[in-house]
């Protein structure tokens, strides 16, 4: 059975920096999609980046620029690297695979409006706080 551990949240003030981390175990086959999920309060769920298995990342236009995203395979682990946070980047941060990944999924549609339907397996989040 697939598990993704997130860990790395905590409580910053705007311009801080994070590193989130999210450990996949379980699924020996590599061929799956991971992606960084937030979701707000009273907000809907939405797509921040995701990543394929060559490395390659996409990003939504709200972060472009500030967070990174990226994989160690001998660590089963993704990171999320988040920069010069802003009080509009709170939220609980979810990390989520597709187990029958597309090069969709593993780019741009993960970060359009409803792309988190195509993500199986999630974990239980990491809360990100931003002062400002």
């Amino acid at each position: 059975q697939v598990q993704l551990v997130e860990s790395g949240g905590g409580s910053v003030e705007s311009g801080g920096s994070l590193r989130l981390s999210c450990v996949v175990s379980g699924y020996a086959n590599r061929r799956y999609c991971l992606a960084w999920f937030r979701q707000a309060p009273g907000k809907n769920r939405e797509g921040v980046a995701v990543i394929d298995s060559d490395g390659r990342a996409t990003y939504a236009d709200s972060v472009k620029g500030r967070f990174t995203m990226s994989q160690d395979n001998t660590k089963n682990t993704a990171y999320l690297q988040m920069n010069t946070l802003k009080p509009e980047d709170a939220a609980m941060y979810y990390c989520a695979a597709d187990l029958s990944p597309s090069p969709w999924t593993c780019g741009l549609g993960a970060v359009h409006r409803g792309g988190e339907l195509h993500f199986e397996v999630w974990g239980q989040g990491t809360q990100v706080t931003v002062s400002s």
